[in-house]
């Protein structure tokens, strides 16, 4: 009976392992068999980059694709990603999983595991990025980000018929280049639009902080997409940012490429040399403008060129005095004549135009002599 038992419990013992290693080898192949087309990855920013708080976790990394679980054979997708685990002094105590969302980023999953992931729409592309935690609630710095496909899982199921609406995100927004603003102080880029089925609504800015990735600013579609901030950045120092572009349906795009922009002077703010007093007179649809330009700068004015900035398109300009005008889109532009060629110092000279206008009676929205803003007289 004795030898029986020392059998059967060796049997067991035998199949134990047996099942161990099956279910090892089923993640080996289906971590092998991870779409990597379907990942999307944004290098992480060097350390030099961004503050870290003192004593916190080590920044999770190399993120990648992991298994769905086995358990949870559903209809719904499933976003599931690993990660290297960090290293602390006192301990990790977990990790957070947060998901960008049209709103920002969410905390989607909390967990003392270095897998992680959250249920989603079928197909769907989701990016996310980690923090790790100690006990001390000391917070890492944020992982690279990381996006992939909600997928059915290990064992396939019948794809659910797909619920109606626009479900396309627009096109990764590309090309990010530091300083296309150069005479503002503090951190400005721009880059190319993205695309979308029915069309892009807005770009979400974020810039990488000693604990997470924030949402510093929206820009809306235009012809010129840059940003710009100086409130909460140091002259001289880099920042990691990157953009996403939505749609009205409140589809998100892959982020884009991590950008290092450094926080610069700016140029100075050059003194006025010019003051102008502006009055217009109007009858029917036209106006009549007359312009009073003084030098209020060190040194006589020897040649000039006026720019008139109006707010609307419907500003139609007919004929000047004083002046050779001319008009390019919105902008009314006078150049001197021979006799008013110089302005002393002090002095004043006197120009006008006569333009034709739909709707209310526009005022012109800025001076500008030579390219220098004149202040109002």
């Amino acid at each position: 009976m004795q030898l029986g038992r020392r059998s059967s419990g060796t049997v067991l013992l035998t199949l134990g392992f047996l099942t161990v290693a099956l279910l090892t080898a089923m993640l080996a192949i289906s971590m092998a068999a991870a779409p990597l087309s379907d990942v999307a990855y944004a290098a992480a920013p060097s350390p030099t980059e961004t503050a870290t708080n003192p004593g916190s976790p080590t920044r999770p990394s190399n993120l990648r694709p992991c298994p769905v679980p086995l358990a949870p054979l559903t209809e719904y997708g499933y976003a599931s990603i690993c990660w290297d685990p960090s290293s602390d002094a006192t301990g990790v105590a977990g990790y957070d999983l947060y998901r960008l969302d049209a709103d920002g980023f969410v905390l989607a999953n909390t967990t003392t595991a270095t897998i992680g992931g959250f249920s989603g729409v079928l197909n769907r592309r989701y990016t996310m990025y980690v923090v790790a935690r100690d006990a001390e609630g000391h917070v890492s710095p944020p992982s690279a980000l990381i996006t992939v496909t909600a997928t059915l899982g290990m064992t396939p199921t019948a794809s659910p018929t797909p619920e109606p609406g626009d479900h396309t995100p627009p096109s990764q927004p590309t090309d990010l280049r530091d300083a296309c603003l150069q005479d503002y102080r503090g951190v400005t880029f721009c880059w190319q639009p993205s695309t979308d089925n029915v069309a892009v609504t807005a770009y979400d800015v974020y810039r990488e902080t000693a604990t997470t990735y924030a949402k510093v600013g929206t820009v809306l579609p235009s012809g010129f997409l840059n940003f710009a901030e100086s409130a909460d950045v140091v002259v001289g120092q880099r920042y990691t940012y990157f953009v996403v572009a939505r749609d009205a349906a409140g589809n998100v795009s892959v982020p884009s490429a991590p950008l290092s922009a450094l926080a610069r002077e700016g140029f100075p703010t050059p003194t006025p040399t010019c003051s102008v007093s502006y009055r217009a007179a109007t009858w029917s649809s036209l106006l009549n403008a007359e312009i009073t330009v003084r030098n209020i700068g060190t040194t006589p004015i020897d040649g000039w060129t006026l720019t008139v900035d109006y707010p609307a398109s419907s500003v139609q300009l007919t004929s000047g005095w004083s002046a050779d005008w001319t008009q390019t889109g919105t902008r009314l532009t006078g150049k001197n004549r021979q006799w008013n060629k110089v302005i002393p110092v002090g002095s004043t000279t006197q120009i006008g135009f006569t333009a034709s206008y739909t709707g209310s009676q526009p005022a012109p929205v800025n001076f500008a002599l030579n390219g220098r803003l004149c202040t109002a007289a």
